[in-house]
């Protein structure tokens, strides 16, 4: 058995104050806050949880989990440098008309809850998401940073209270 943490990356690893300055450099991932890397170290550590990767950042990986471009290599360097790993993903649930719109929440929830109906040894989940992912189970699992500040200590606070239910 074994916690697992859903990570979304945008609103959670960066924040608005990030993303109101640097468009560009949010949009090719260099500006991932090595701080709130620090804050999910923690939270892997203090519930020894694996970490799937729920976020659009998902389709930077193989299906090995290296990363195929610079942005997901650097995600990886600084997962590893705090201890981190990316244990797994989400299955990819989005039709072509939720790629152009961009409403990936709209399937979100989706894909977690077909994840967990794929591994039955789960003793305990959370979702690290900023976005409304549309479905009451989940909501019950969901942390929501402010995507303006990002991950918060309160949020890690919230999130293992959530796993240790």
């Amino acid at each position: 058995m074994f916690k697992v943490i859903f990570l979304d990356i945008d609103g959670v690893l960066n924040s608005n104050f990030w993303n109101d300055n640097h468009q560009k450099e949010i949009s090719d991932g260099t500006l991932i806050d090595e701080e709130k890397i620090k804050l999910l170290a923690q939270l892997v550590n203090n519930t020894n949880s694996k970490i799937i990767l729920h976020s659009g950042w998902r389709f930077w990986f193989n299906s090995e989990l290296k990363p195929i471009c610079k942005v997901a290599q650097k995600l990886v360097d600084l997962f590893r440098y705090e201890g981190l790993a990316i244990d797994g993903v989400t299955p990819d649930l989005t039709t072509e008309e939720i790629r152009n719109t961009k409403k990936f929440s709209l399937v979100k929830a989706e894909e977690i809850l077909s994840w967990l109906k794929l591994h039955n040894d789960v003793s305990g989940w959370v979702v690290l998401d900023d976005l409304e992912l549309h479905n009451e189970q989940i909501e019950r699992h969901q942390v929501k940073p402010d995507q303006k500040i990002g991950l918060t200590v309160e949020n890690i606070e919230e999130a293992e209270k959530i796993l240790f239910r």
